[in-house]
């Protein structure tokens, strides 16, 4: 990581606060932290950010619903932190499109080497955007376009897709036509360093499926493969 690096931390634990920020600086990460939703709001609203630490137990706007509204506007990678036994809050948050988790109490040595490897894919990505060109891959009327990181309907409608969604639509654009496991979906989705998250990809399954199926409960392109996995079954045109 460079002195480029900026992370803003949401958290009303001034001990955590402080923890992070001494600890991020260590690995040249300039962190920015504020208690509640609405200084976070007025953080990003003064600079940019290229991550964000988010707690979900807040005071005010709660982590989950900045989580959503944060999702709406923007793709910046967000890293929610949640209690050891609130199990349905780490599904709810990734429904709602963040692409890692930490699990309080934590190691920060742990967020730290989840945070590099969610920063080192945005940035590879957009080193590719300005270096190469465009690679635009076609399946029955849609479009996808794996530098711009952009899906776009058959009527020509950007649809907004979070980081994790997007690597792992791309995982089923690579290889179409071949059941895919968890497993083998996780890996190429997540990378080596990945840890298993349960049901975190059939939680995204299902968000690519609203987004992408006609009737998402008769999929025609992410097929469930019973006692497999998933096989995106189209034509891919490349």
């Amino acid at each position: 990581m460079t002195d480029a690096t900026t992370v803003l931390i949401v958290d009303d634990d001034e001990e955590i606060r402080d923890l992070l920020a001494n600890y991020l600086a260590g690995f040249s990460i300039s962190a920015h932290a504020v208690a509640d939703g609405n200084a976070m709001r007025a953080a990003m609203g003064e600079r940019n950010f290229d991550a964000i630490i988010l707690d979900l137990m807040l005071p005010g706007t709660d982590g989950l619903s900045l989580c959503r509204e944060l999702r709406a506007s923007t793709d910046i990678p967000i890293i929610i932190l949640t209690a050891r036994g609130a199990s349905a809050d780490r599904v709810v948050g990734l429904e709602l499109g963040a692409d890692d988790y930490v699990i309080k109490p934590f190691d920060p040595r742990e967020l730290v080497a989840r945070l590099h490897t969610i920063l080192r894919r945005t940035r590879d990505g957009k080193q590719r955007e300005t270096t190469e060109n465009p690679d635009i891959w076609h399946f029955d009327g849609w479009t996808i376009n794996r530098v711009a990181r952009q899906l776009v309907t058959p009527q020509r409608m950007v649809v907004p897709l979070s980081n994790a969604e997007f690597r792992l639509l791309s995982v089923f654009i690579e290889r179409p036509h071949r059941v895919l496991s968890r497993d083998q979906l996780m890996d190429a989705a997540r990378g080596q360093n990945a840890t298993a998250f349960d049901r975190s990809i059939d939680l995204l399954v299902s968000r690519l499926r609203q987004k992408l199926e006609e009737d998402p409960k008769d999929p025609k392109f992410l097929k469930t493969i019973r006692g497999e996995g998933y096989m995106f079954d189209a034509r891919v045109v490349r």
